[in-house]
C-alpha cells in the first residue's frame, strides 16, 4: 500500500477530498445564515470529557518558569463551547479537530473533526428540523455510501423504547437496569460479568442499529437516562433524557441533547461515570470545575448537537473509508 503523500495515493482520493472542501464552504455558509458565530476552543485541556469508554491523549505543559501541567487534547469541545453559552455567545458553532486513542476503521481515526453547534432556547424538535435543514443544504437530495442508499426528502423519529420494541422484541424500559430481565426478554444468554448497560449496547449494536438510517435518515430520540450524561432528563418522562442519534446511510453521524443545566445534578452525573471509568482501569484527571462553575453561573437553556464531519464528508463524497476524505493520516 502506498504511501498518503505518494502523488498517486493522493489523486486517488482527491475527488473525495474535493467534495470536503465544498462540504466545508456550504456548512460556514448555512450556520451564518442562520446567525451563528463560528467560534474557535483550546484543544489542550484539563479535562477531556467524563465519557465512560473514551480513551484521551495525554500531554503535558511546560511554563517559562519551568513549571509542568498535565493536560488532555479533547474530546470534544463541548465544555468549552457550553462556557461561552454562559458568557452570552448566543448561536455558535465549530469545526474542531478532537482526538480519542485507540480508535481505528473504516469509520473511526485516532484525529478527526467533530462538527458541533449549540442554539439557545432551541428543543429537541426545532434541533432534529435544524439538523434535517442542514443535511438538505449540503448533500444531495440522495445518497449513496458503503452500498445504502439514503433519500433526504423526509426523516424517520423513533424512540429508543420503539426501535428495542420493533427490532429485539423487549420493553427496555420496563427492564431497566435488570440485566438478566432484559436478556430474558430478548430471548439471549447473559454473558459472565455483562451489565444491564453492556447488554443494552450489545442489542443496541446487534439488533437495532442495521436498521437505522438506510432509506430515510433516522433520529433515534430519547434515551433511557443512564445512557446521556449531559443530556436534560424528559419531563414527561424522567426514564428517559432528550437524546438523540442520528444515522444516514445506515452509519451513525451525530449525537444530540437538548443541554443539561442543572449544576449539582451535572456533578453527580460526572462522578458517577468518573467511578465507573476508573472501575475498569480508565485515566484520571480533575472534575472540571470551571465548567460546573459556569453552569452554577447561569447557562441559558440550550439544545446541541457533535457531528462526525469525516463521516459526513464520506456520505458526501460516496467514499467508503474515512481516511479517502483525509489530507493525510
Amino acid at each position: 500500500m502506498q504511501p498518503a503523500w505518494h502523488p498517486d495515493s493522493l489523486a486517488a482520493r482527491l475527488p473525495f477530498l474535493r467534495r470536503r472542501g465544498l462540504l466545508t464552504r456550504a456548512t460556514r455558509a448555512f450556520f451564518g445564515g442562520r446567525g451563528y458565530t463560528e467560534v474557535d476552543t483550546p484543544y489542550a485541556v484539563t479535562a477531556p470529557g467524563e465519557e465512560v469508554h473514551l480513551r484521551a491523549f495525554r500531554t503535558e505543559r511546560e511554563t517559562p518558569d519551568n513549571a509542568r501541567q498535565t493536560l488532555w487534547l479533547h474530546t470534544s469541545p463541548e465544555f468549552a463551547m457550553k462556557k461561552l453559552l454562559v458568557a452570552g455567545s448566543g448561536p455558535i458553532f465549530q469545526l474542531a479537530r478532537v482526538w480519542r486513542n485507540g480508535e481505528g476503521s473504516d469509520l473511526h481515526a485516532p484525529e478527526f473533526t467533530m462538527l458541533e453547534w449549540y442554539r439557545p432556547g432551541a428543543d429537541i424538535d426545532s434541533l432534529i428540523n435544524e439538523t434535517a435543514d442542514y443535511l438538505r443544504a449540503v448533500l444531495s437530495p440522495v445518497v449513496n455510501c458503503r452500498g445504502v442508499t439514503t433519500d433526504l426528502s423526509r426523516i424517520e423519529r423513533l424512540t429508543v423504547a420503539e426501535a428495542f420494541s420493533r427490532y429485539a422484541g423487549v420493553d427496555v424500559l420496563r427492564a431497566a437496569e435488570d440485566a438478566s430481565g432484559l436478556a430474558a426478554d430478548a430471548a439471549v444468554t447473559l454473558r459472565d460479568g455483562e451489565t444491564w448497560e453492556d447488554l443494552f449496547f450489545r442489542l443496541l449494536l446487534e439488533r437495532i442499529e442495521p436498521n437505522l438510517g438506510r432509506t430515510h435518515p433516522t433520529f433515534l430520540t430519547h434515551w433511557p437516562a443512564a445512557q446521556a450524561a449531559l443530556a436534560r432528563r424528559d419531563p414527561r418522562d424522567p426514564r428517559v433524557a432528550e437524546r438523540f442519534e442520528l444515522f444516514v446511510c445506515g452509519i451513525e453521524l451525530a449525537n444530540a441533547f437538548v443541554e443539561l443545566t442543572d449544576a449539582v445534578e451535572q456533578r453527580a452525573r460526572f462522578e458517577a461515570d468518573r467511578a465507573r471509568r476508573h472501575a475498569i482501569g480508565g485515566s484520571d484527571w480533575s472534575l472540571d470545575e470551571d465548567f460546573l462553575a459556569a453552569l452554577a453561573f447561569g447557562m441559558p437553556p440550550s439544545a446541541g448537537i457533535a457531528l462526525g464531519f469525516d463521516r459526513l464528508a464520506m456520505i458526501a463524497s460516496g467514499a467508503t473509508r474515512m481516511d479517502q476524505v483525509l489530507w493525510l493520516d
